[in-house]
């Protein structure tokens, strides 16, 4: 089954903007924040943004004791259109070359607990906003990061 091109990035941060990043198990050295496509092409983006946090981080969003409450992830309301990474490619349609990622923002609290999916990422770190843009691999993402300001404002 191929991946679907149209995915979420999701910039998880903590309230004094210090921001997670985390390195990928497939490529050493590449960090990012929160990614993933859509599961079926109807999938709600708040309903991939919310799976891809779980799986990726552990973290719960949901109107319930002890999860994050639904109202700390926001749709940023930014689209990315990008060349999808040759090294990526295959897991496409033949002939797919493009992606669009819509971009969405969580905060979460300080010192919340974050259990990695082995399989997607070696280890985790919460830097400042600038300093997280500065590891990003990926310009999009780091291009969302440096907008946190703005959108904490907002």
């Amino acid at each position: 089954m191929y991946k679907i091109p149209e995915s979420v990035l999701v910039v998880i941060y903590t309230e004094d903007m210090q921001v997670l990043m985390m390195e990928r198990a497939d490529k050493a050295d590449y960090w990012q924040s929160v990614t993933g496509s859509k599961d079926f092409p109807d999938e709600a983006l708040e309903v991939t943004a919310m799976r891809e946090v779980q799986e990726e981080t552990g973290i719960v969003v949901a109107d319930r004791p002890g999860a994050v409450p639904l109202a700390n992830l926001s749709d940023w309301r930014v689209a990315n259109v990008y060349e999808i990474y040759p090294v990526w490619r295959h897991r496409y349609a033949p002939g797919v070359t493009k992606n669009t990622e819509h971009v969405f923002g969580l905060m979460v609290p300080n010192a919340i607990p974050i259990t990695l999916a082995p399989r997607e990422h070696l280890q985790y770190r919460w830097l400042p906003y600038r300093e997280a843009a500065d590891l990003c691999f990926s310009p999009s993402n780091a291009e969302a990061i440096l907008q946190l300001p703005h959108h904490l404002a907002g």
